[in-house]
């Protein structure tokens, strides 16, 4: 029999809850498995099922001089292990109602799945689950299939204004560091890999010790240890990777601009920003609220859309990472009017790095971030990303519980201070893609 997890219980999932109100955190318990990988678990009986997620630190970032491996490898892992085609893969899970879930981006990889808690189907998508990690076969087809796909990716991205504009504006601002080249890959990286890539890769970096497991749902803790053992006791211990390269400082301005058919310009300026770990975190994510991270209330909007009507959207995020992520601003313009969007973009932050948000500006952002908080945690999906990232990034066990009272401990002169000394005006790489043609 095959049981459908969102058919089942579609009617329940907006009241699956990590926590029972908005003041109550959930109860992280954290250990180290036998098999050297990282726990993080929360044990909410809401709901009969189960969320869990690997994670390693085997994404774009080491991919070397192959951009585009962590991806490929990652992509391949569940098109055929222990002897199991695709298919028999796929029908493992399905059969149980499961759903998996994988990915690489720049900074981390993931496998996982999402399963009933009944034992005779927890167990099996554990299993198979297990086999996708530690037993993948790499089939040669599967590789050819799975390379093709990512070329026709690559294609579409080179046909994406937005995408240009955002690969160049990486390129630029991290230079020779592993952030620089896309998780997609390059024409020349993709050509160039091949299974033996693949498979070393695998080797290195899909080991217990670079592993970070988070599971939340309807299990104790005995039966997520259980489970935990499964899914190492074919895996070797290995070693994690050596830390990433600090990011470097940007010495100057630079300022690239690319020629693209459209009638449209797609602007990014930025920096390198900051890590997720970082001191000043919670200053700089409260300080970029009110300029342009607030939707339709901050700074840019109100000047760039509604005062001049240049662009439909603006925005500025932090986009923090193991190492400096960066700090960016982004728009689409009409090409005739991009050099003054962009003035007007440069004279806001300019004015901003300096003064900072104004008293009413700062308590109406807190006042958003802290209400809202409640919400990223109200089901088992979202808690299992927050517990991924508290894994991945060395984060206290305690940050869920702290969260609000640190944004709201942030003031005005910490804002001013920490600006003035992490975002430097002067020197922003500026990206311009669209010249009206």
């Amino acid at each position: 029999m095959r049981i459908s997890v969102f058919t089942f219980y579609a009617c329940f999932l907006l009241v699956v809850s990590a926590v029972s109100d908005a003041g109550a955190s959930p109860d992280i318990q954290a250990w180290q498995s036998e098999h050297g990988a990282k726990v993080l678990f929360v044990e909410n009986r809401i709901l009969p099922m189960v969320d869990l997620r690997i994670v390693f630190d085997a994404a774009g970032s080491r991919d070397g001089e192959l951009p585009g491996l962590a991806k490929l490898t990652n992509g391949l892992l569940a098109e055929g292990a222990a002897g199991r085609d695709a298919q028999a893969i796929a029908e493992s899970f399905e059969s149980v109602g499961a759903q998996f879930s994988n990915d690489s981006l720049r900074d981390m990889a993931y496998v996982g799945v999402r399963t009933l808690s009944d034992e005779r189907y927890l167990q099996t998508a554990v299993d198979t689950l297990a086999d996708v990690l530690a037993r993948p076969d790499f089939p040669q087809q599967a590789f050819e299939r799975e390379l093709a796909r990512m070329k026709v990716a690559l294609e579409a991205r080179k046909q994406s204004p937005s995408d240009i504009a955002e690969e160049t504006f990486f390129r630029a601002v991290y230079r020779n560091h592993p952030y620089a080249l896309p998780p997609g890959g390059t024409e020349q990286s993709l050509d160039s890999l091949g299974l033996d890539d693949i498979r070393t890769f695998h080797e290195r970096y899909y080991v217990a010790s670079n592993a970070i497991v988070v599971i939340v749902g309807d299990l104790d803790r005995a039966t997520a240890e259980a489970l935990v053992n499964t899914l190492f006791e074919n895996m070797p211990a290995g070693k994690k990777p050596e830390s990433l390269p600090s990011v470097p400082e940007l010495e100057q301005a630079v300022t690239l601009t690319i020629d693209y058919p459209s009638k449209q310009s797609h602007i990014v300026v930025g920096q390198p920003g900051m890590k997720r770990n970082d001191e000043d975190f919670f200053e700089l994510y409260v300080a970029n609220h009110p300029f342009g991270g607030s939707g339709f209330a901050s700074r840019l909007v109100q000047v760039i859309r509604e005062d001049r009507g240049l662009a439909y959207s603006v925005s500025s995020y932090f986009l923090p990472m193991r190492e400096r992520g960066p700090f960016m601003m982004s728009l689409q313009t009409r090409a005739d009017q991009a050099e003054e969007a962009l003035s007007l973009v440069q004279t806001e932050l300019d004015k901003y790095v300096t003064s900072g948000p104004g008293a009413e500006e700062l308590e109406a952002s807190i006042s958003n971030i802290t209400g809202s908080f409640p919400l990223s945690l109200d089901s088992n999906s979202k808690l299992l990303g927050y517990l991924a990232m508290i894994g991945f990034y060395d984060l206290p066990l305690d940050y869920l519980d702290t969260y609000t009272g640190k944004v709201r401990a942030v003031d005005r002169n910490d804002i001013r201070s920490v600006l003035n000394n992490r975002l430097d005006p002067e020197r922003m790489v500026t990206v311009i893609v669209g010249n009206g043609g």
